[in-house]
């Protein structure tokens, strides 16, 4: 996303996030970016500063602020200092990576020039991502004492989170020769590339816009959903280029 396709609120709220930072930090601060705009609405807008080293007052000072940044649609600034973000590439490769390839830069030199996330790093959080959502819809299930209204939330609740976790498996796997921007077509390539069927991607993903009425016998879906994400996390555990 380009700054000028941002809307003039969303411009305003950033340029003073900037400002402010810029009065906190002085000489100190090196970049602020903000990451995440293609898909967050504009109450959450996110954003990471880099300066050459943080204390504890620095903190104090931004904190009286950070009411302000919320009220404008920000959420408060993640701070790093130093080569933090490099060093932790190995610990968050899937959120930071993401940073990484989509972020806008509104002061300083750009902080992620020449910066990438190793394919190994990255096939790590993604067995992580795939064991947590695993886990997750166990415990989740426990928890609706097997009432379908209830099962068919919970369904709808992870399908975000299935989102994500299929994008990023989708990039990891997908040969070179076919990166593109994107996956428009996430089900098919998930079902061509991982094995999950296609059907079960578009029903659990379906489930989010569409509530607990579409569908027809939660339980069921519920076991098929589990069934795929099991058979994901040993695809991703067992996975090499």
């Amino acid at each position: 996303m380009a700054i000028a396709t941002l809307s003039a609120s969303r411009r305003a709220a950033l340029d003073a996030l900037v400002s402010d930072l810029k009065g906190i930090f002085q000489k100190r601060l090196r970049a602020v970016c903000a990451y995440g705009l293609d898909e967050r609405d504009e109450r959450d807008t996110h954003t990471l500063a880099f300066v050459d080293h943080l204390e504890f007052d620095d903190l104090a000072v931004c904190a009286p602020r950070t009411r302000g940044w919320l009220n404008r649609g920000l959420a408060a600034p993640l701070i790093l200092q130093g080569d933090e973000f490099i060093r932790s590439l190995d610990v968050f490769p899937l959120e930071y990576g993401e940073i990484v390839a989509h972020h806008l830069l509104l002061f300083g030199d750009d902080p992620f020039r020449g910066v990438t996330v190793s394919e190994q790093d990255r096939r790590r959080g993604c067995e992580l991502q795939a064991k947590s959502h695993l886990i997750h819809l166990r415990e989740s299930f426990l928890e609706t004492h097997g009432e379908p209204r209830a099962v068919a939330r919970m369904i709808g609740a992870s399908a975000e989170g299935f989102r994500r976790l299929l994008d990023n498996l989708v990039t990891l796997v997908r040969p070179a020769m076919e990166h593109v921007q994107g996956h428009p077509d996430l089900a098919g390539d998930a079902e061509r590339l991982i094995g999950v069927p296609a059907s079960l991607t578009r029903e659990v993903l379906a489930s989010a816009a569409g509530g607990p009425s579409i569908i027809a016998d939660p339980n069921a879906l519920l076991a098929r959903y589990i069934d795929a994400v099991e058979d994901i996390w040993a695809f991703v555990d067992k996975w090499k280029r």
